[in-house]
């Protein structure tokens, strides 16, 4: 197999996860493939500790370098929102293969750009949806599509979390338009809408709300000038599905008390299924036909405990019910990566970046129309 060198910009908190997922998947599949290249950040101190302790062969200053050089095969971004476009479209330019952290850009026809040019170009072009490699969100896709839930009819979900909910936490990139794009609408539920992509397919209409609660943060820590919060604290709307089915969706960065509450419910006609992100081992499923049999006295909603029969547990653990986290979905992310490399097919495409970001720009435009959107 031959190996391919990578070369990453960004040396913060993702940096660092997608190379634990590279050094992760070299050790769980066994996979010789990933040479740690290459690493670029603004910030030359971190940049180059990175590079010492992730185990790069080289810290350049100028991102350009790493993707202009000719011992680079893979551009991996992991970037602030508002540098993805450019970053991602030089590098196709270069004919390299590219993974960049969600989102692909700020804007749906950047996104779509860069898919065009990506397919074009015959490259791989990964978006880093890392809760589509959820075993749980695999094993709904299976329910779904296999028809054992029947036709969906609805689907209930939110993301949230309240890391922002304070106040006094200063004024950051996440909260500026231009940084970032949407609020807790980009950063939180996109995740909710990949999986819903996978599992459900398009969204075709939206009517939605927001809100931003705290609207001026500090400039810096402990400083009484403040500053404009320009996107969504909270975002609500409506959704309606190719497929027929219809939803209400929703996300909050200041939702007291939720820390990661990644939550969803798809109704069928034949059965339902649950799932919460807060406790990613269990997957709640009701069967229909588990009632008619037990004519209602003891039927109910059963707990799937995730196994080594669901796909990606099994790489992980010997049993049912032992945890899995956040950084085994990276692994598992970093490993179909290292696939696709290989020619083997995946899901998170910037095709599917793209049509995420649609549904973005739709929800966004209807927040300002108070009308239903086409996506």
């Amino acid at each position: 197999m031959k190996e391919v060198r990578i070369g990453l910009i960004g040396a913060g908190w993702m940096g660092h996860a997608h190379t634990r997922a590279y050094h992760n998947a070299k050790m769980v599949f066994g996979d010789d493939l990933p040479i740690l290249r290459m690493i670029s950040d603004v910030n030359e101190a971190q940049g180059r500790k990175a590079a010492q302790d992730m185990g790069y062969e080289e810290f350049v200053s100028d991102w350009h370098k790493v993707i202009e050089s000719p011992d680079v095969d893979l551009v991996d971004v992991a970037t602030p929102n508002c540098m993805h476009y450019e970053m991602v479209k030089e590098a196709l330019k270069h004919k390299k293969h590219v993974f960049c952290e969600k989102p692909l850009s700020l804007t749906a026809t950047e996104s779509e750009e860069l898919a065009k040019l990506a397919q074009e170009n015959g490259v791989v072009n990964y978006c880093g949806f890392s809760n589509v490699m959820n075993p749980a969100n695999q094993y709904v896709k299976e329910l779904v599509q296999s028809g054992a839930l029947g036709r969906i009819m609805r689907v209930h979900a939110t993301y949230d979390q309240d890391m922002l909910l304070d106040p006094k936490i200063p004024l950051a990139w996440r909260h500026i338009r231009k940084l970032a794009g949407s609020g807790a609408l980009g950063d939180l539920c996109s995740h909710l809408l990949s999986v819903f992509q996978i599992i459900l397919g398009d969204i075709d209409e939206v009517m939605g709300m927001d809100a931003t609660v705290i609207p001026e943060r500090p400039l810096k820590p402990g400083s009484k000038e403040m500053g404009k919060v320009e996107n969504d604290d909270i975002i609500t709307f409506m959704a309606h599905f190719a497929n027929g089915a219809i939803g209400d969706i929703s996300s909050s960065r200041v939702a007291t008390g939720r820390k990661n509450y990644f939550y969803y419910e798809i109704q069928g006609t034949e059965g339902s299924v649950v799932y919460d992100l807060e406790r990613m081992g269990e997957v709640k499923v009701y069967f229909k036909s588990d009632a008619d049999k037990l004519q209602g006295r003891d039927a109910g909603f059963r707990t799937v405990l995730l196994n080594p029969q669901h796909w990606g547990y099994r790489y992980f653990q010997p049993a049912g019910g032992i945890a899995i986290a956040f950084d085994d979905m990276k692994t598992l992310q970093a490993h179909v990566l290292m696939q696709a490399l290989q020619g083997e097919k995946y899901d998170c495409n910037f095709a599917l970046g793209a049509k995420v970001d649609r549904v973005i720009a739709a929800v966004l435009k209807s927040v300002e129309s108070r009308q239903w959107e086409k996506c």
